[in-house]
């Protein structure tokens, strides 16, 4: 959404070289990154879970949005130029547009990880003990931890 890239007009951007962390996994840096050119990917232990190469991508919300340690980490996979807003909160609160952006973000990756995750229980279904944890994680995503709940 180059939509973004207008509310960001004014901020410093930031340039990082290829292989160069912008974000790293279990790190409570609390920005909120917007791409402006380059690409990154999405570790996650290492593995890639995600490729990010479209101006106006957002990246480092949920941890920011959830007060918790990063889920994944990302790396430059070229020379990369991005917004590091460091005061996100404010800036996601002053942006109603940008709020709602990333709502609805973060519900198009929930509808599809639950997606996935049910066509994953549906043709594990009896096959393997070890598999149950798929019951577990739809579990918890019907049903947040208490201690995680806003209040």
């Amino acid at each position: 959404m180059s939509d973004i890239l207008d509310y960001c007009k004014g901020r410093k951007a930031q340039t990082f070289k290829p292989g160069e962390v912008l974000i790293r996994e279990g790190g409570q840096e609390g920005k909120l990154f917007v791409l402006i050119d380059g690409q990154v990917e999405v570790l996650r232990k290492d593995t890639q879970v995600s490729y990010i190469d479209e101006p106006g991508s957002i990246f480092g919300e949920m941890a920011l949005l959830l007060d918790m340690p990063s889920s994944a980490t990302v790396r430059a996979l070229s020379t990369v130029k991005a917004y590091a807003i460091e005061d996100a909160l404010s800036f996601l609160g002053g942006q109603p547009e940008i709020a709602l952006y990333v709502a609805t973000l973060l519900a198009r990756r929930l509808y599809y990880t639950t997606s996935y995750l049910v066509d994953l229980q549906q043709q594990s279904e009896g096959r393997r003990e070890d598999l149950d944890l798929v019951d577990k994680i739809l579990a918890q995503l019907v049903e947040p931890d208490e201690k995680h709940k806003r209040k």
